[in-house]
């Protein structure tokens, strides 16, 4: 009786350590993906006259823990959390590209009559939104292959407001 619960007791913290090793090295936003992510927001910003914005740390990991969550399906589904949010997904994607590709939407931003052409401009919207002072952003690698992008904002974007 000894033995098996002894050696149930080894498996079990053989299994917790290679969970505790794995979300560690999951979670690791590198500086350079850092950089990547408030660069290409940045110049984003820029170009419409917002200031910069800034990297939150809790507000990564929360990105983190969600992007965890989607690597099982890479589904393109929000985390209906407290902070506003982008995603995206894509083969061989960084986070720079990421956000570069939610750019893509300014064309479909019509600033004088503050309107989305075809609803296709929200996530630019969260990129330059000048209220939104600190973002959190991060990757996961989907078992299909693609990476899961997300980048969470605070504040939010609110309804109806000009995002600068």
């Amino acid at each position: 009786m000894e033995n098996k619960m002894g050696y149930n007791i080894k498996l079990v913290l053989c299994i917790c350590s290679l969970a505790l090793i794995l979300a560690r090295v999951s979670s690791a936003t590198s500086r350079r993906d850092i950089r990547g992510f408030i660069n290409e927001h940045n110049k984003a910003r820029a170009e419409v006259g917002v200031g910069p914005i800034k990297w939150n740390e809790t507000i990564a990991r929360y990105a983190q823990n969600y992007a965890n969550v989607r690597s099982w399906d890479c589904a393109m589904e929000h985390s209906m959390g407290p902070y506003g949010e982008n995603i995206a997904s894509g083969e061989g994607m960084t986070g720079a590209a990421g956000v570069k590709y939610w750019v893509t939407e300014k064309e479909f931003y019509d600033y004088n009559q503050n309107k989305c052409i075809n609803d296709e401009c929200g996530h630019y919207l969260a990129v330059i939104w000048s209220k939104s002072t600190y973002v959190g952003c991060a990757t996961s690698l989907c078992t299909n292959g693609q990476t899961f992008v997300i980048c969470d904002y605070d504040p939010s974007v609110t309804d109806g407001e000009r995002p600068y």
